[in-house]
C-alpha cells in the first residue's frame, strides 16, 4: 500500500503533536505490541470524539429555545420545503435510502473488502469496520442523551423515521465511511486530479446526505451540523490511528 496522498507521505509527522503521539506509539509498541499501541490511539482518540458530541449537545441547549428547537432550524427548514420538487425529493429519498442503516453497511464492508483483497492485507476493511461501528455508537449514544423530536409530520415527506432527531445518523455515518473509504483509496491512487476527484466527492456526498435530511423533513439543521462535526472528529481519529499503523509498520514495530 502507498503511504502518500499528493506530496503528502502519510507516514511523516510535521507538527510537534503528532511527532509527540508517534514516539509515545512507538514506546509503547516496543514495550507491549503494535496492536495495544494502536487500541489505544483508537480508545484516547474515541474518548476525544465522544466529549466532542456531548460538548455539541450543551452548544444546542444554549442556542434552543424553550421548545428545544434551535433559532436556525425553523427558517431552514422553511426554505428547503420552498425547494422541494418531485425530482429533487426522490433524489433526497434515494440518498435516504443508499446511506441508511441497511444499505450503507452492507456497501461500507463490501468497498472495504475489495480493497483488503486487492492490497492482501486486512487493514483496509479492518479500518472500515471499524469506522462503522465507532460513528453508530456515536449516533445511538447522542441519540439517547438528547432524545429530540423530530420536525412535524406536516413538514416532512413520507416515510417517517421515529427514532429520536439529534444527531442526523446518516449524516454522521455518510461522513464517517465515505470519508474513510475515500482516503483508503486515495492512498492507493498514483495521480493527483484522481486523489483531489475522489477527496471532493466524498465530501459532496457527505454535504448532500446531510441537506437531503432536512429537505425530507427528517432532521433539522442542528441535527445535520452536529452529524457533520462529530463525524469529521470520528474520522479524524480513524485517519489518525491508521497513519500511526502505516508508521509503526515502517520502522518494524507494527
Amino acid at each position: 500500500m502507498s503511504t502518500s496522498i499528493g506530496p503528502r507521505d502519510v507516514t511523516a509527522w510535521r507538527s510537534r503533536a503528532g511527532r509527540r503521539l508517534i514516539d509515545q506509539q512507538r514506546r509503547l509498541a516496543q514495550r507491549r505490541s503494535g496492536r495495544t499501541a494502536i487500541a489505544a490511539t483508537l480508545a484516547v482518540g474515541g474518548a476525544v470524539a465522544v466529549a466532542g458530541v456531548w460538548a455539541t449537545t450543551f452548544l444546542y441547549d444554549a442556542v434552543a429555545d424553550r421548545d428545544g428547537i434551535s433559532r436556525l432550524d425553523r427558517p431552514v427548514l422553511r426554505a428547503a420545503i420552498r425547494l422541494r420538487s418531485p425530482a429533487m425529493n426522490a433524489a433526497a429519498a434515494g440518498l435516504a435510502r443508499g446511506f441508511g442503516p441497511v444499505a450503507l453497511p452492507i456497501a461500507a464492508l463490501a468497498a472495504g473488502g475489495a480493497l483488503s483483497l486487492r492490497a492482501k492485507d486486512w487493514l483496509p476493511l479492518g479500518t472500515v469496520a471499524v469506522a462503522g461501528v465507532g460513528s453508530l455508537l456515536m449516533t445511538v449514544g447522542g441519540k439517547s442523551v438528547v432524545d429530540r423530536h423530530r420536525p412535524d409530520r406536516k413538514d416532512a415527506i413520507p416515510p417517517f423515521e421515529h427514532s429520536p432527531s439529534f444527531p442526523s445518523g446518516h449524516t454522521l455515518n455518510a461522513t464517517v465511511v465515505t470519508g474513510v473509504l475515500a482516503y483508503l483509496l486515495m492512498l492507493e491512487q498514483r495521480s493527483d486530479p484522481a486523489q483531489a476527484a475522489t477527496g471532493t466527492a466524498a465530501v459532496g456526498v457527505a454535504g448532500a446526505v446531510g441537506l437531503s435530511r432536512v429537505l425530507l423533513g427528517a432532521h433539522w439543521f442542528t441535527d445535520v451540523l452536529t452529524g457533520w462535526a462529530a463525524g469529521a472528529g470520528w474520522l479524524a481519529t480513524v485517519i489518525t490511528t491508521h497513519r500511526v499503523h502505516l508508521t509503526l509498520q515502517r520502522h518494524g514495530d507494527a
